[in-house]
């Protein structure tokens, strides 16, 4: 039974309802609830002391069997280092995407030399990495609205962002910042996604590896933010077009673009302003009072436009990666600050790029920039520096609106209704609270004000509502992304899921509840971005036989039917293999201990959800085989013995029957 502090739905409300999607009319408010079937539902919600509330939450996220979800949702898995994504209304987990951590079930990153080489790219100074910190996934966008082509995600721990091509849902590249250890602003993109943003977060000496003592922060410690060249028609992150920008040591944050009247502009959130450098263990004021003395700390705002110009004639290389120093960025007008709430943590632009919205952790009010303001202060000039010779603006020249909203806010998100959404990271809520300027037409009431406020449980971080980031927000729904479950769910040890708890936003006004509760047992997720189900179009099967997703064509080595093979030359052993139920072809292979094993796959299938799977138990081989697809892997048969490579997804009745022997000769064997 939902906790009684949960703000319910009028009972007239939820019985008219749960009337109207029953096909009955609605009852007496004085009687119990009436479904027209004969009492089996009354008595249903009466047995499990459901209230006319649940009753209507149940019939908001029901989904029948072969009915689709109206949206999906691209969240961020944490230190589990994938995509989740999530169907909404119901809440169902419909897949988890590989992205920077290896996983069987997908064959990603166990043998398969295609993923194995995505990973590679991830690598940090040739080191491989195995997990990923995902934060902030981020749709590809065509004239500032979500396209449904690629999704973009940060990884916090090792400053790398990946590519993901939404027709396969699967990652194509990781790149890996040259100019920094670990971010905290990525990924973000621009409205026609010419650029991908990753901010930075902890100051360090630039370019991975660079050594400075911490006693030396001021002089030798920067921030820094990278903007990602993306080549839309290649699909691929160019990175020799990207560049860096060197920023004073404070610690960079959360990105968002212009859009519309601020098109071409970068608004990033910083905090730390105070330049502390921690050492508790020497006595020193930890960081987390150090970074909190100072009541404002910078917003940063970046003149992308002139930047991409600039960059040609005013960028250096650092760690290899071109990039445009601090001094360049104050003589070419690229760089301004205005001062922010301290402690920030978040930056929206509104839809139409009319404001930009800050939330500070330690004051309860969102602060609204115009950007227009900001612009024009901007091109006046400011007398007002940083130690480090930035231009302050005036704090009162530029902001247009304060609202108070509660404790601990965080993130902001836009509706179709001239609203704003805000997390409440101490008040454990989501607020509702008006726009003013173009969008007041639309609420039709006060404009910068606190309408409600909706218990979620409990200490939310980010929320997302339906496209709420984008040119052209939907409405409907919001998901609340809470940091602690404790009571609502099933203890499973001290390690709780966190709970996504979904709301509905669809009245205006007053009333928002809570509508279920998803529990989220794989990692700490932080971000996510909701999408209309009808802007996806991904493939049910590939175009052709044969076909390669990471070059996006057929591949040479894929198999023809018939055409199977094994060939041998001096150490090396290559087979050509195809798949389809229930067999592979060939069933025998046989090596030498020591030879090179080069094996190609080609699924024959060309019938939707027809997957297959090939592993070789011993050597940490498994692959994922979807109809139409070619993939290879590549090692050397150190093990004598003999292996079966068998079908890892239940394909047909007789999956069982679908294997095959590999066969590793001992050295010396036969002569």
């Amino acid at each position: 039974m939902r906790p009684s502090h949960l703000r319910a739905l009028p009972r007239a409300l939820a019985l008219a309802a749960a009337a109207a999607l029953l096909g009955c009319p609605p009852p007496d408010q004085g009687q119990p609830v009436s479904t027209g079937l004969g009492g089996q539902a009354d008595k249903i919600a009466a047995d499990r002391g459901l209230t006319p509330d649940d009753v209507a939450a149940a019939l908001k996220t029901y989904m029948p069997s072969g009915r689709l979800d109206d949206h999906v949702m691209f969240a961020s898995s944490g230190h589990a280092g994938q995509v989740l994504v999530i169907g909404l209304p119901s809440m169902r987990l419909l897949r988890s995407i590989a992205v920077f951590t290896p996983e069987p079930w997908q064959g990603y990153g166990v043998g398969g030399k295609e993923s194995m080489e995505v990973l590679a790219g991830g690598a940090s100074d040739g080191k491989q990495l195995t997990w990923g910190d995902t934060h902030h996934p981020s749709l590809s966008e065509t004239n500032g609205s979500y396209d449904g082509q690629f999704l973009f995600i940060g990884d916090k721990a090792n400053a790398r962002v990946a590519v993901i091509d939404l027709r396969d849902f699967e990652t194509k590249q990781i790149v890996k910042n040259p100019l920094a250890t670990s971010d905290h602003g990525g990924a973000f993109v621009t409205p026609d996604t010419e650029w991908v943003i990753e901010g930075g977060q902890y100051a360090a000496p630039l370019g991975q590896g660079t050594y400075a003592d911490i006693a030396e922060y001021d002089a030798k410690y920067r921030g820094y933010v990278t903007f990602w060249k993306f080549d839309r028609a290649r699909g691929r992150i160019d990175v020799e077009r990207s560049f860096g920008m060197e920023l004073p040591p404070y610690w960079q944050d959360l990105a968002d673009a212009g859009k519309g009247v601020s098109d071409g502009w970068i608004f990033m959130n910083s905090f730390n302003a105070e330049r502390a450098t921690g050492g508790v263990e020497q006595g020193k004021p930890p960081f987390e009072a150090g970074a909190s003395q100072r009541d404002m700390d910078y917003l940063h705002i970046i003149n992308l436009k002139k930047a991409a110009e600039v960059v040609a004639r005013r960028g250096v290389k650092i760690n290899g990666f071109t990039t445009i120093p601090l001094q360049a960025s104050i003589e070419e007008g690229l760089l301004f600050f205005a001062p922010e709430p301290k402690s920030p943590h978040g930056v929206d632009v509104t839809p139409g790029g009319e404001y930009a919205v800050v939330s500070g952790k330690l004051d309860p009010h969102v602060t609204i920039y115009s950007t227009k303001k900001l612009f024009e202060a901007a091109a006046k000039g400011s007398s007002n520096k940083d130690p480090y010779g930035v231009p302050i603006l005036d704090f009162d020249a530029v902001v247009e609106a304060q609202v108070e909203l509660g404790l601990g806010p965080l993130h902001t998100q836009f509706d179709d209704k001239g609203y704003a959404y805000t997390s409440l990271f101490l008040d454990t809520a989501v607020a509702r609270w008006t726009l003013g300027g173009p969008y007041a037409d639309k609420h039709k009431t006060t404009p910068w004000t606190l309408v409600t406020k909706t218990p979620v449980q409990y200490n939310i971080g980010h929320l997302s509502t339906v496209e709420g980031d984008s040119a052209t927000p939907g409405g409907g729904w919001l998901v609340a992304m809470n940091k602690w479950s404790i009571d609502r769910f099933f203890t499973t040890g001290p390690l709780l899921p966190q709970n996504f708890q979904l709301v509905d936003i669809s009245a205006p006004g007053e009333v928002m509840p809570v509508v279920y509760d998803l529990p989220i047992g794989v990692g700490e997720p932080h971000y996510a971005q909701i999408i209309r189900a009808d802007r996806l179009k991904p493939w049910e099967v590939y175009p052709e036989v044969g076909w390669n997703p990471m070059t996006g064509k057929v591949d040479p080595n894929a198999t023809a039917k018939g055409k199977e093979r094994v060939e041998r030359r001096d150490g090396v052993v290559e087979i050509w293999s195809t798949v389809v139920r229930s067999h592979f072809t060939p069933e025998h292979v046989k090596v030498r201990q020591g030879d090179k094993v080069i094996w190609h796959l080609t699924s024959l299938e060309r019938a939707r959800d027809a997957t297959h799977g090939f592993c070789i138990g011993g050597y940490n081989i498994n692959l994922s085989l979807e109809p139409g697809e070619y993939a290879s892997f590549e090692f050397v048969a150190d093990k004598p013995g003999v292996y079966q490579f068998y079908c890892t997804e239940f394909c047909s009745a007789l999956h069982l029957e679908m294997v095959g022997y590999l066969m590793v000769e001992p050295a010396g064997a036969n002569k």
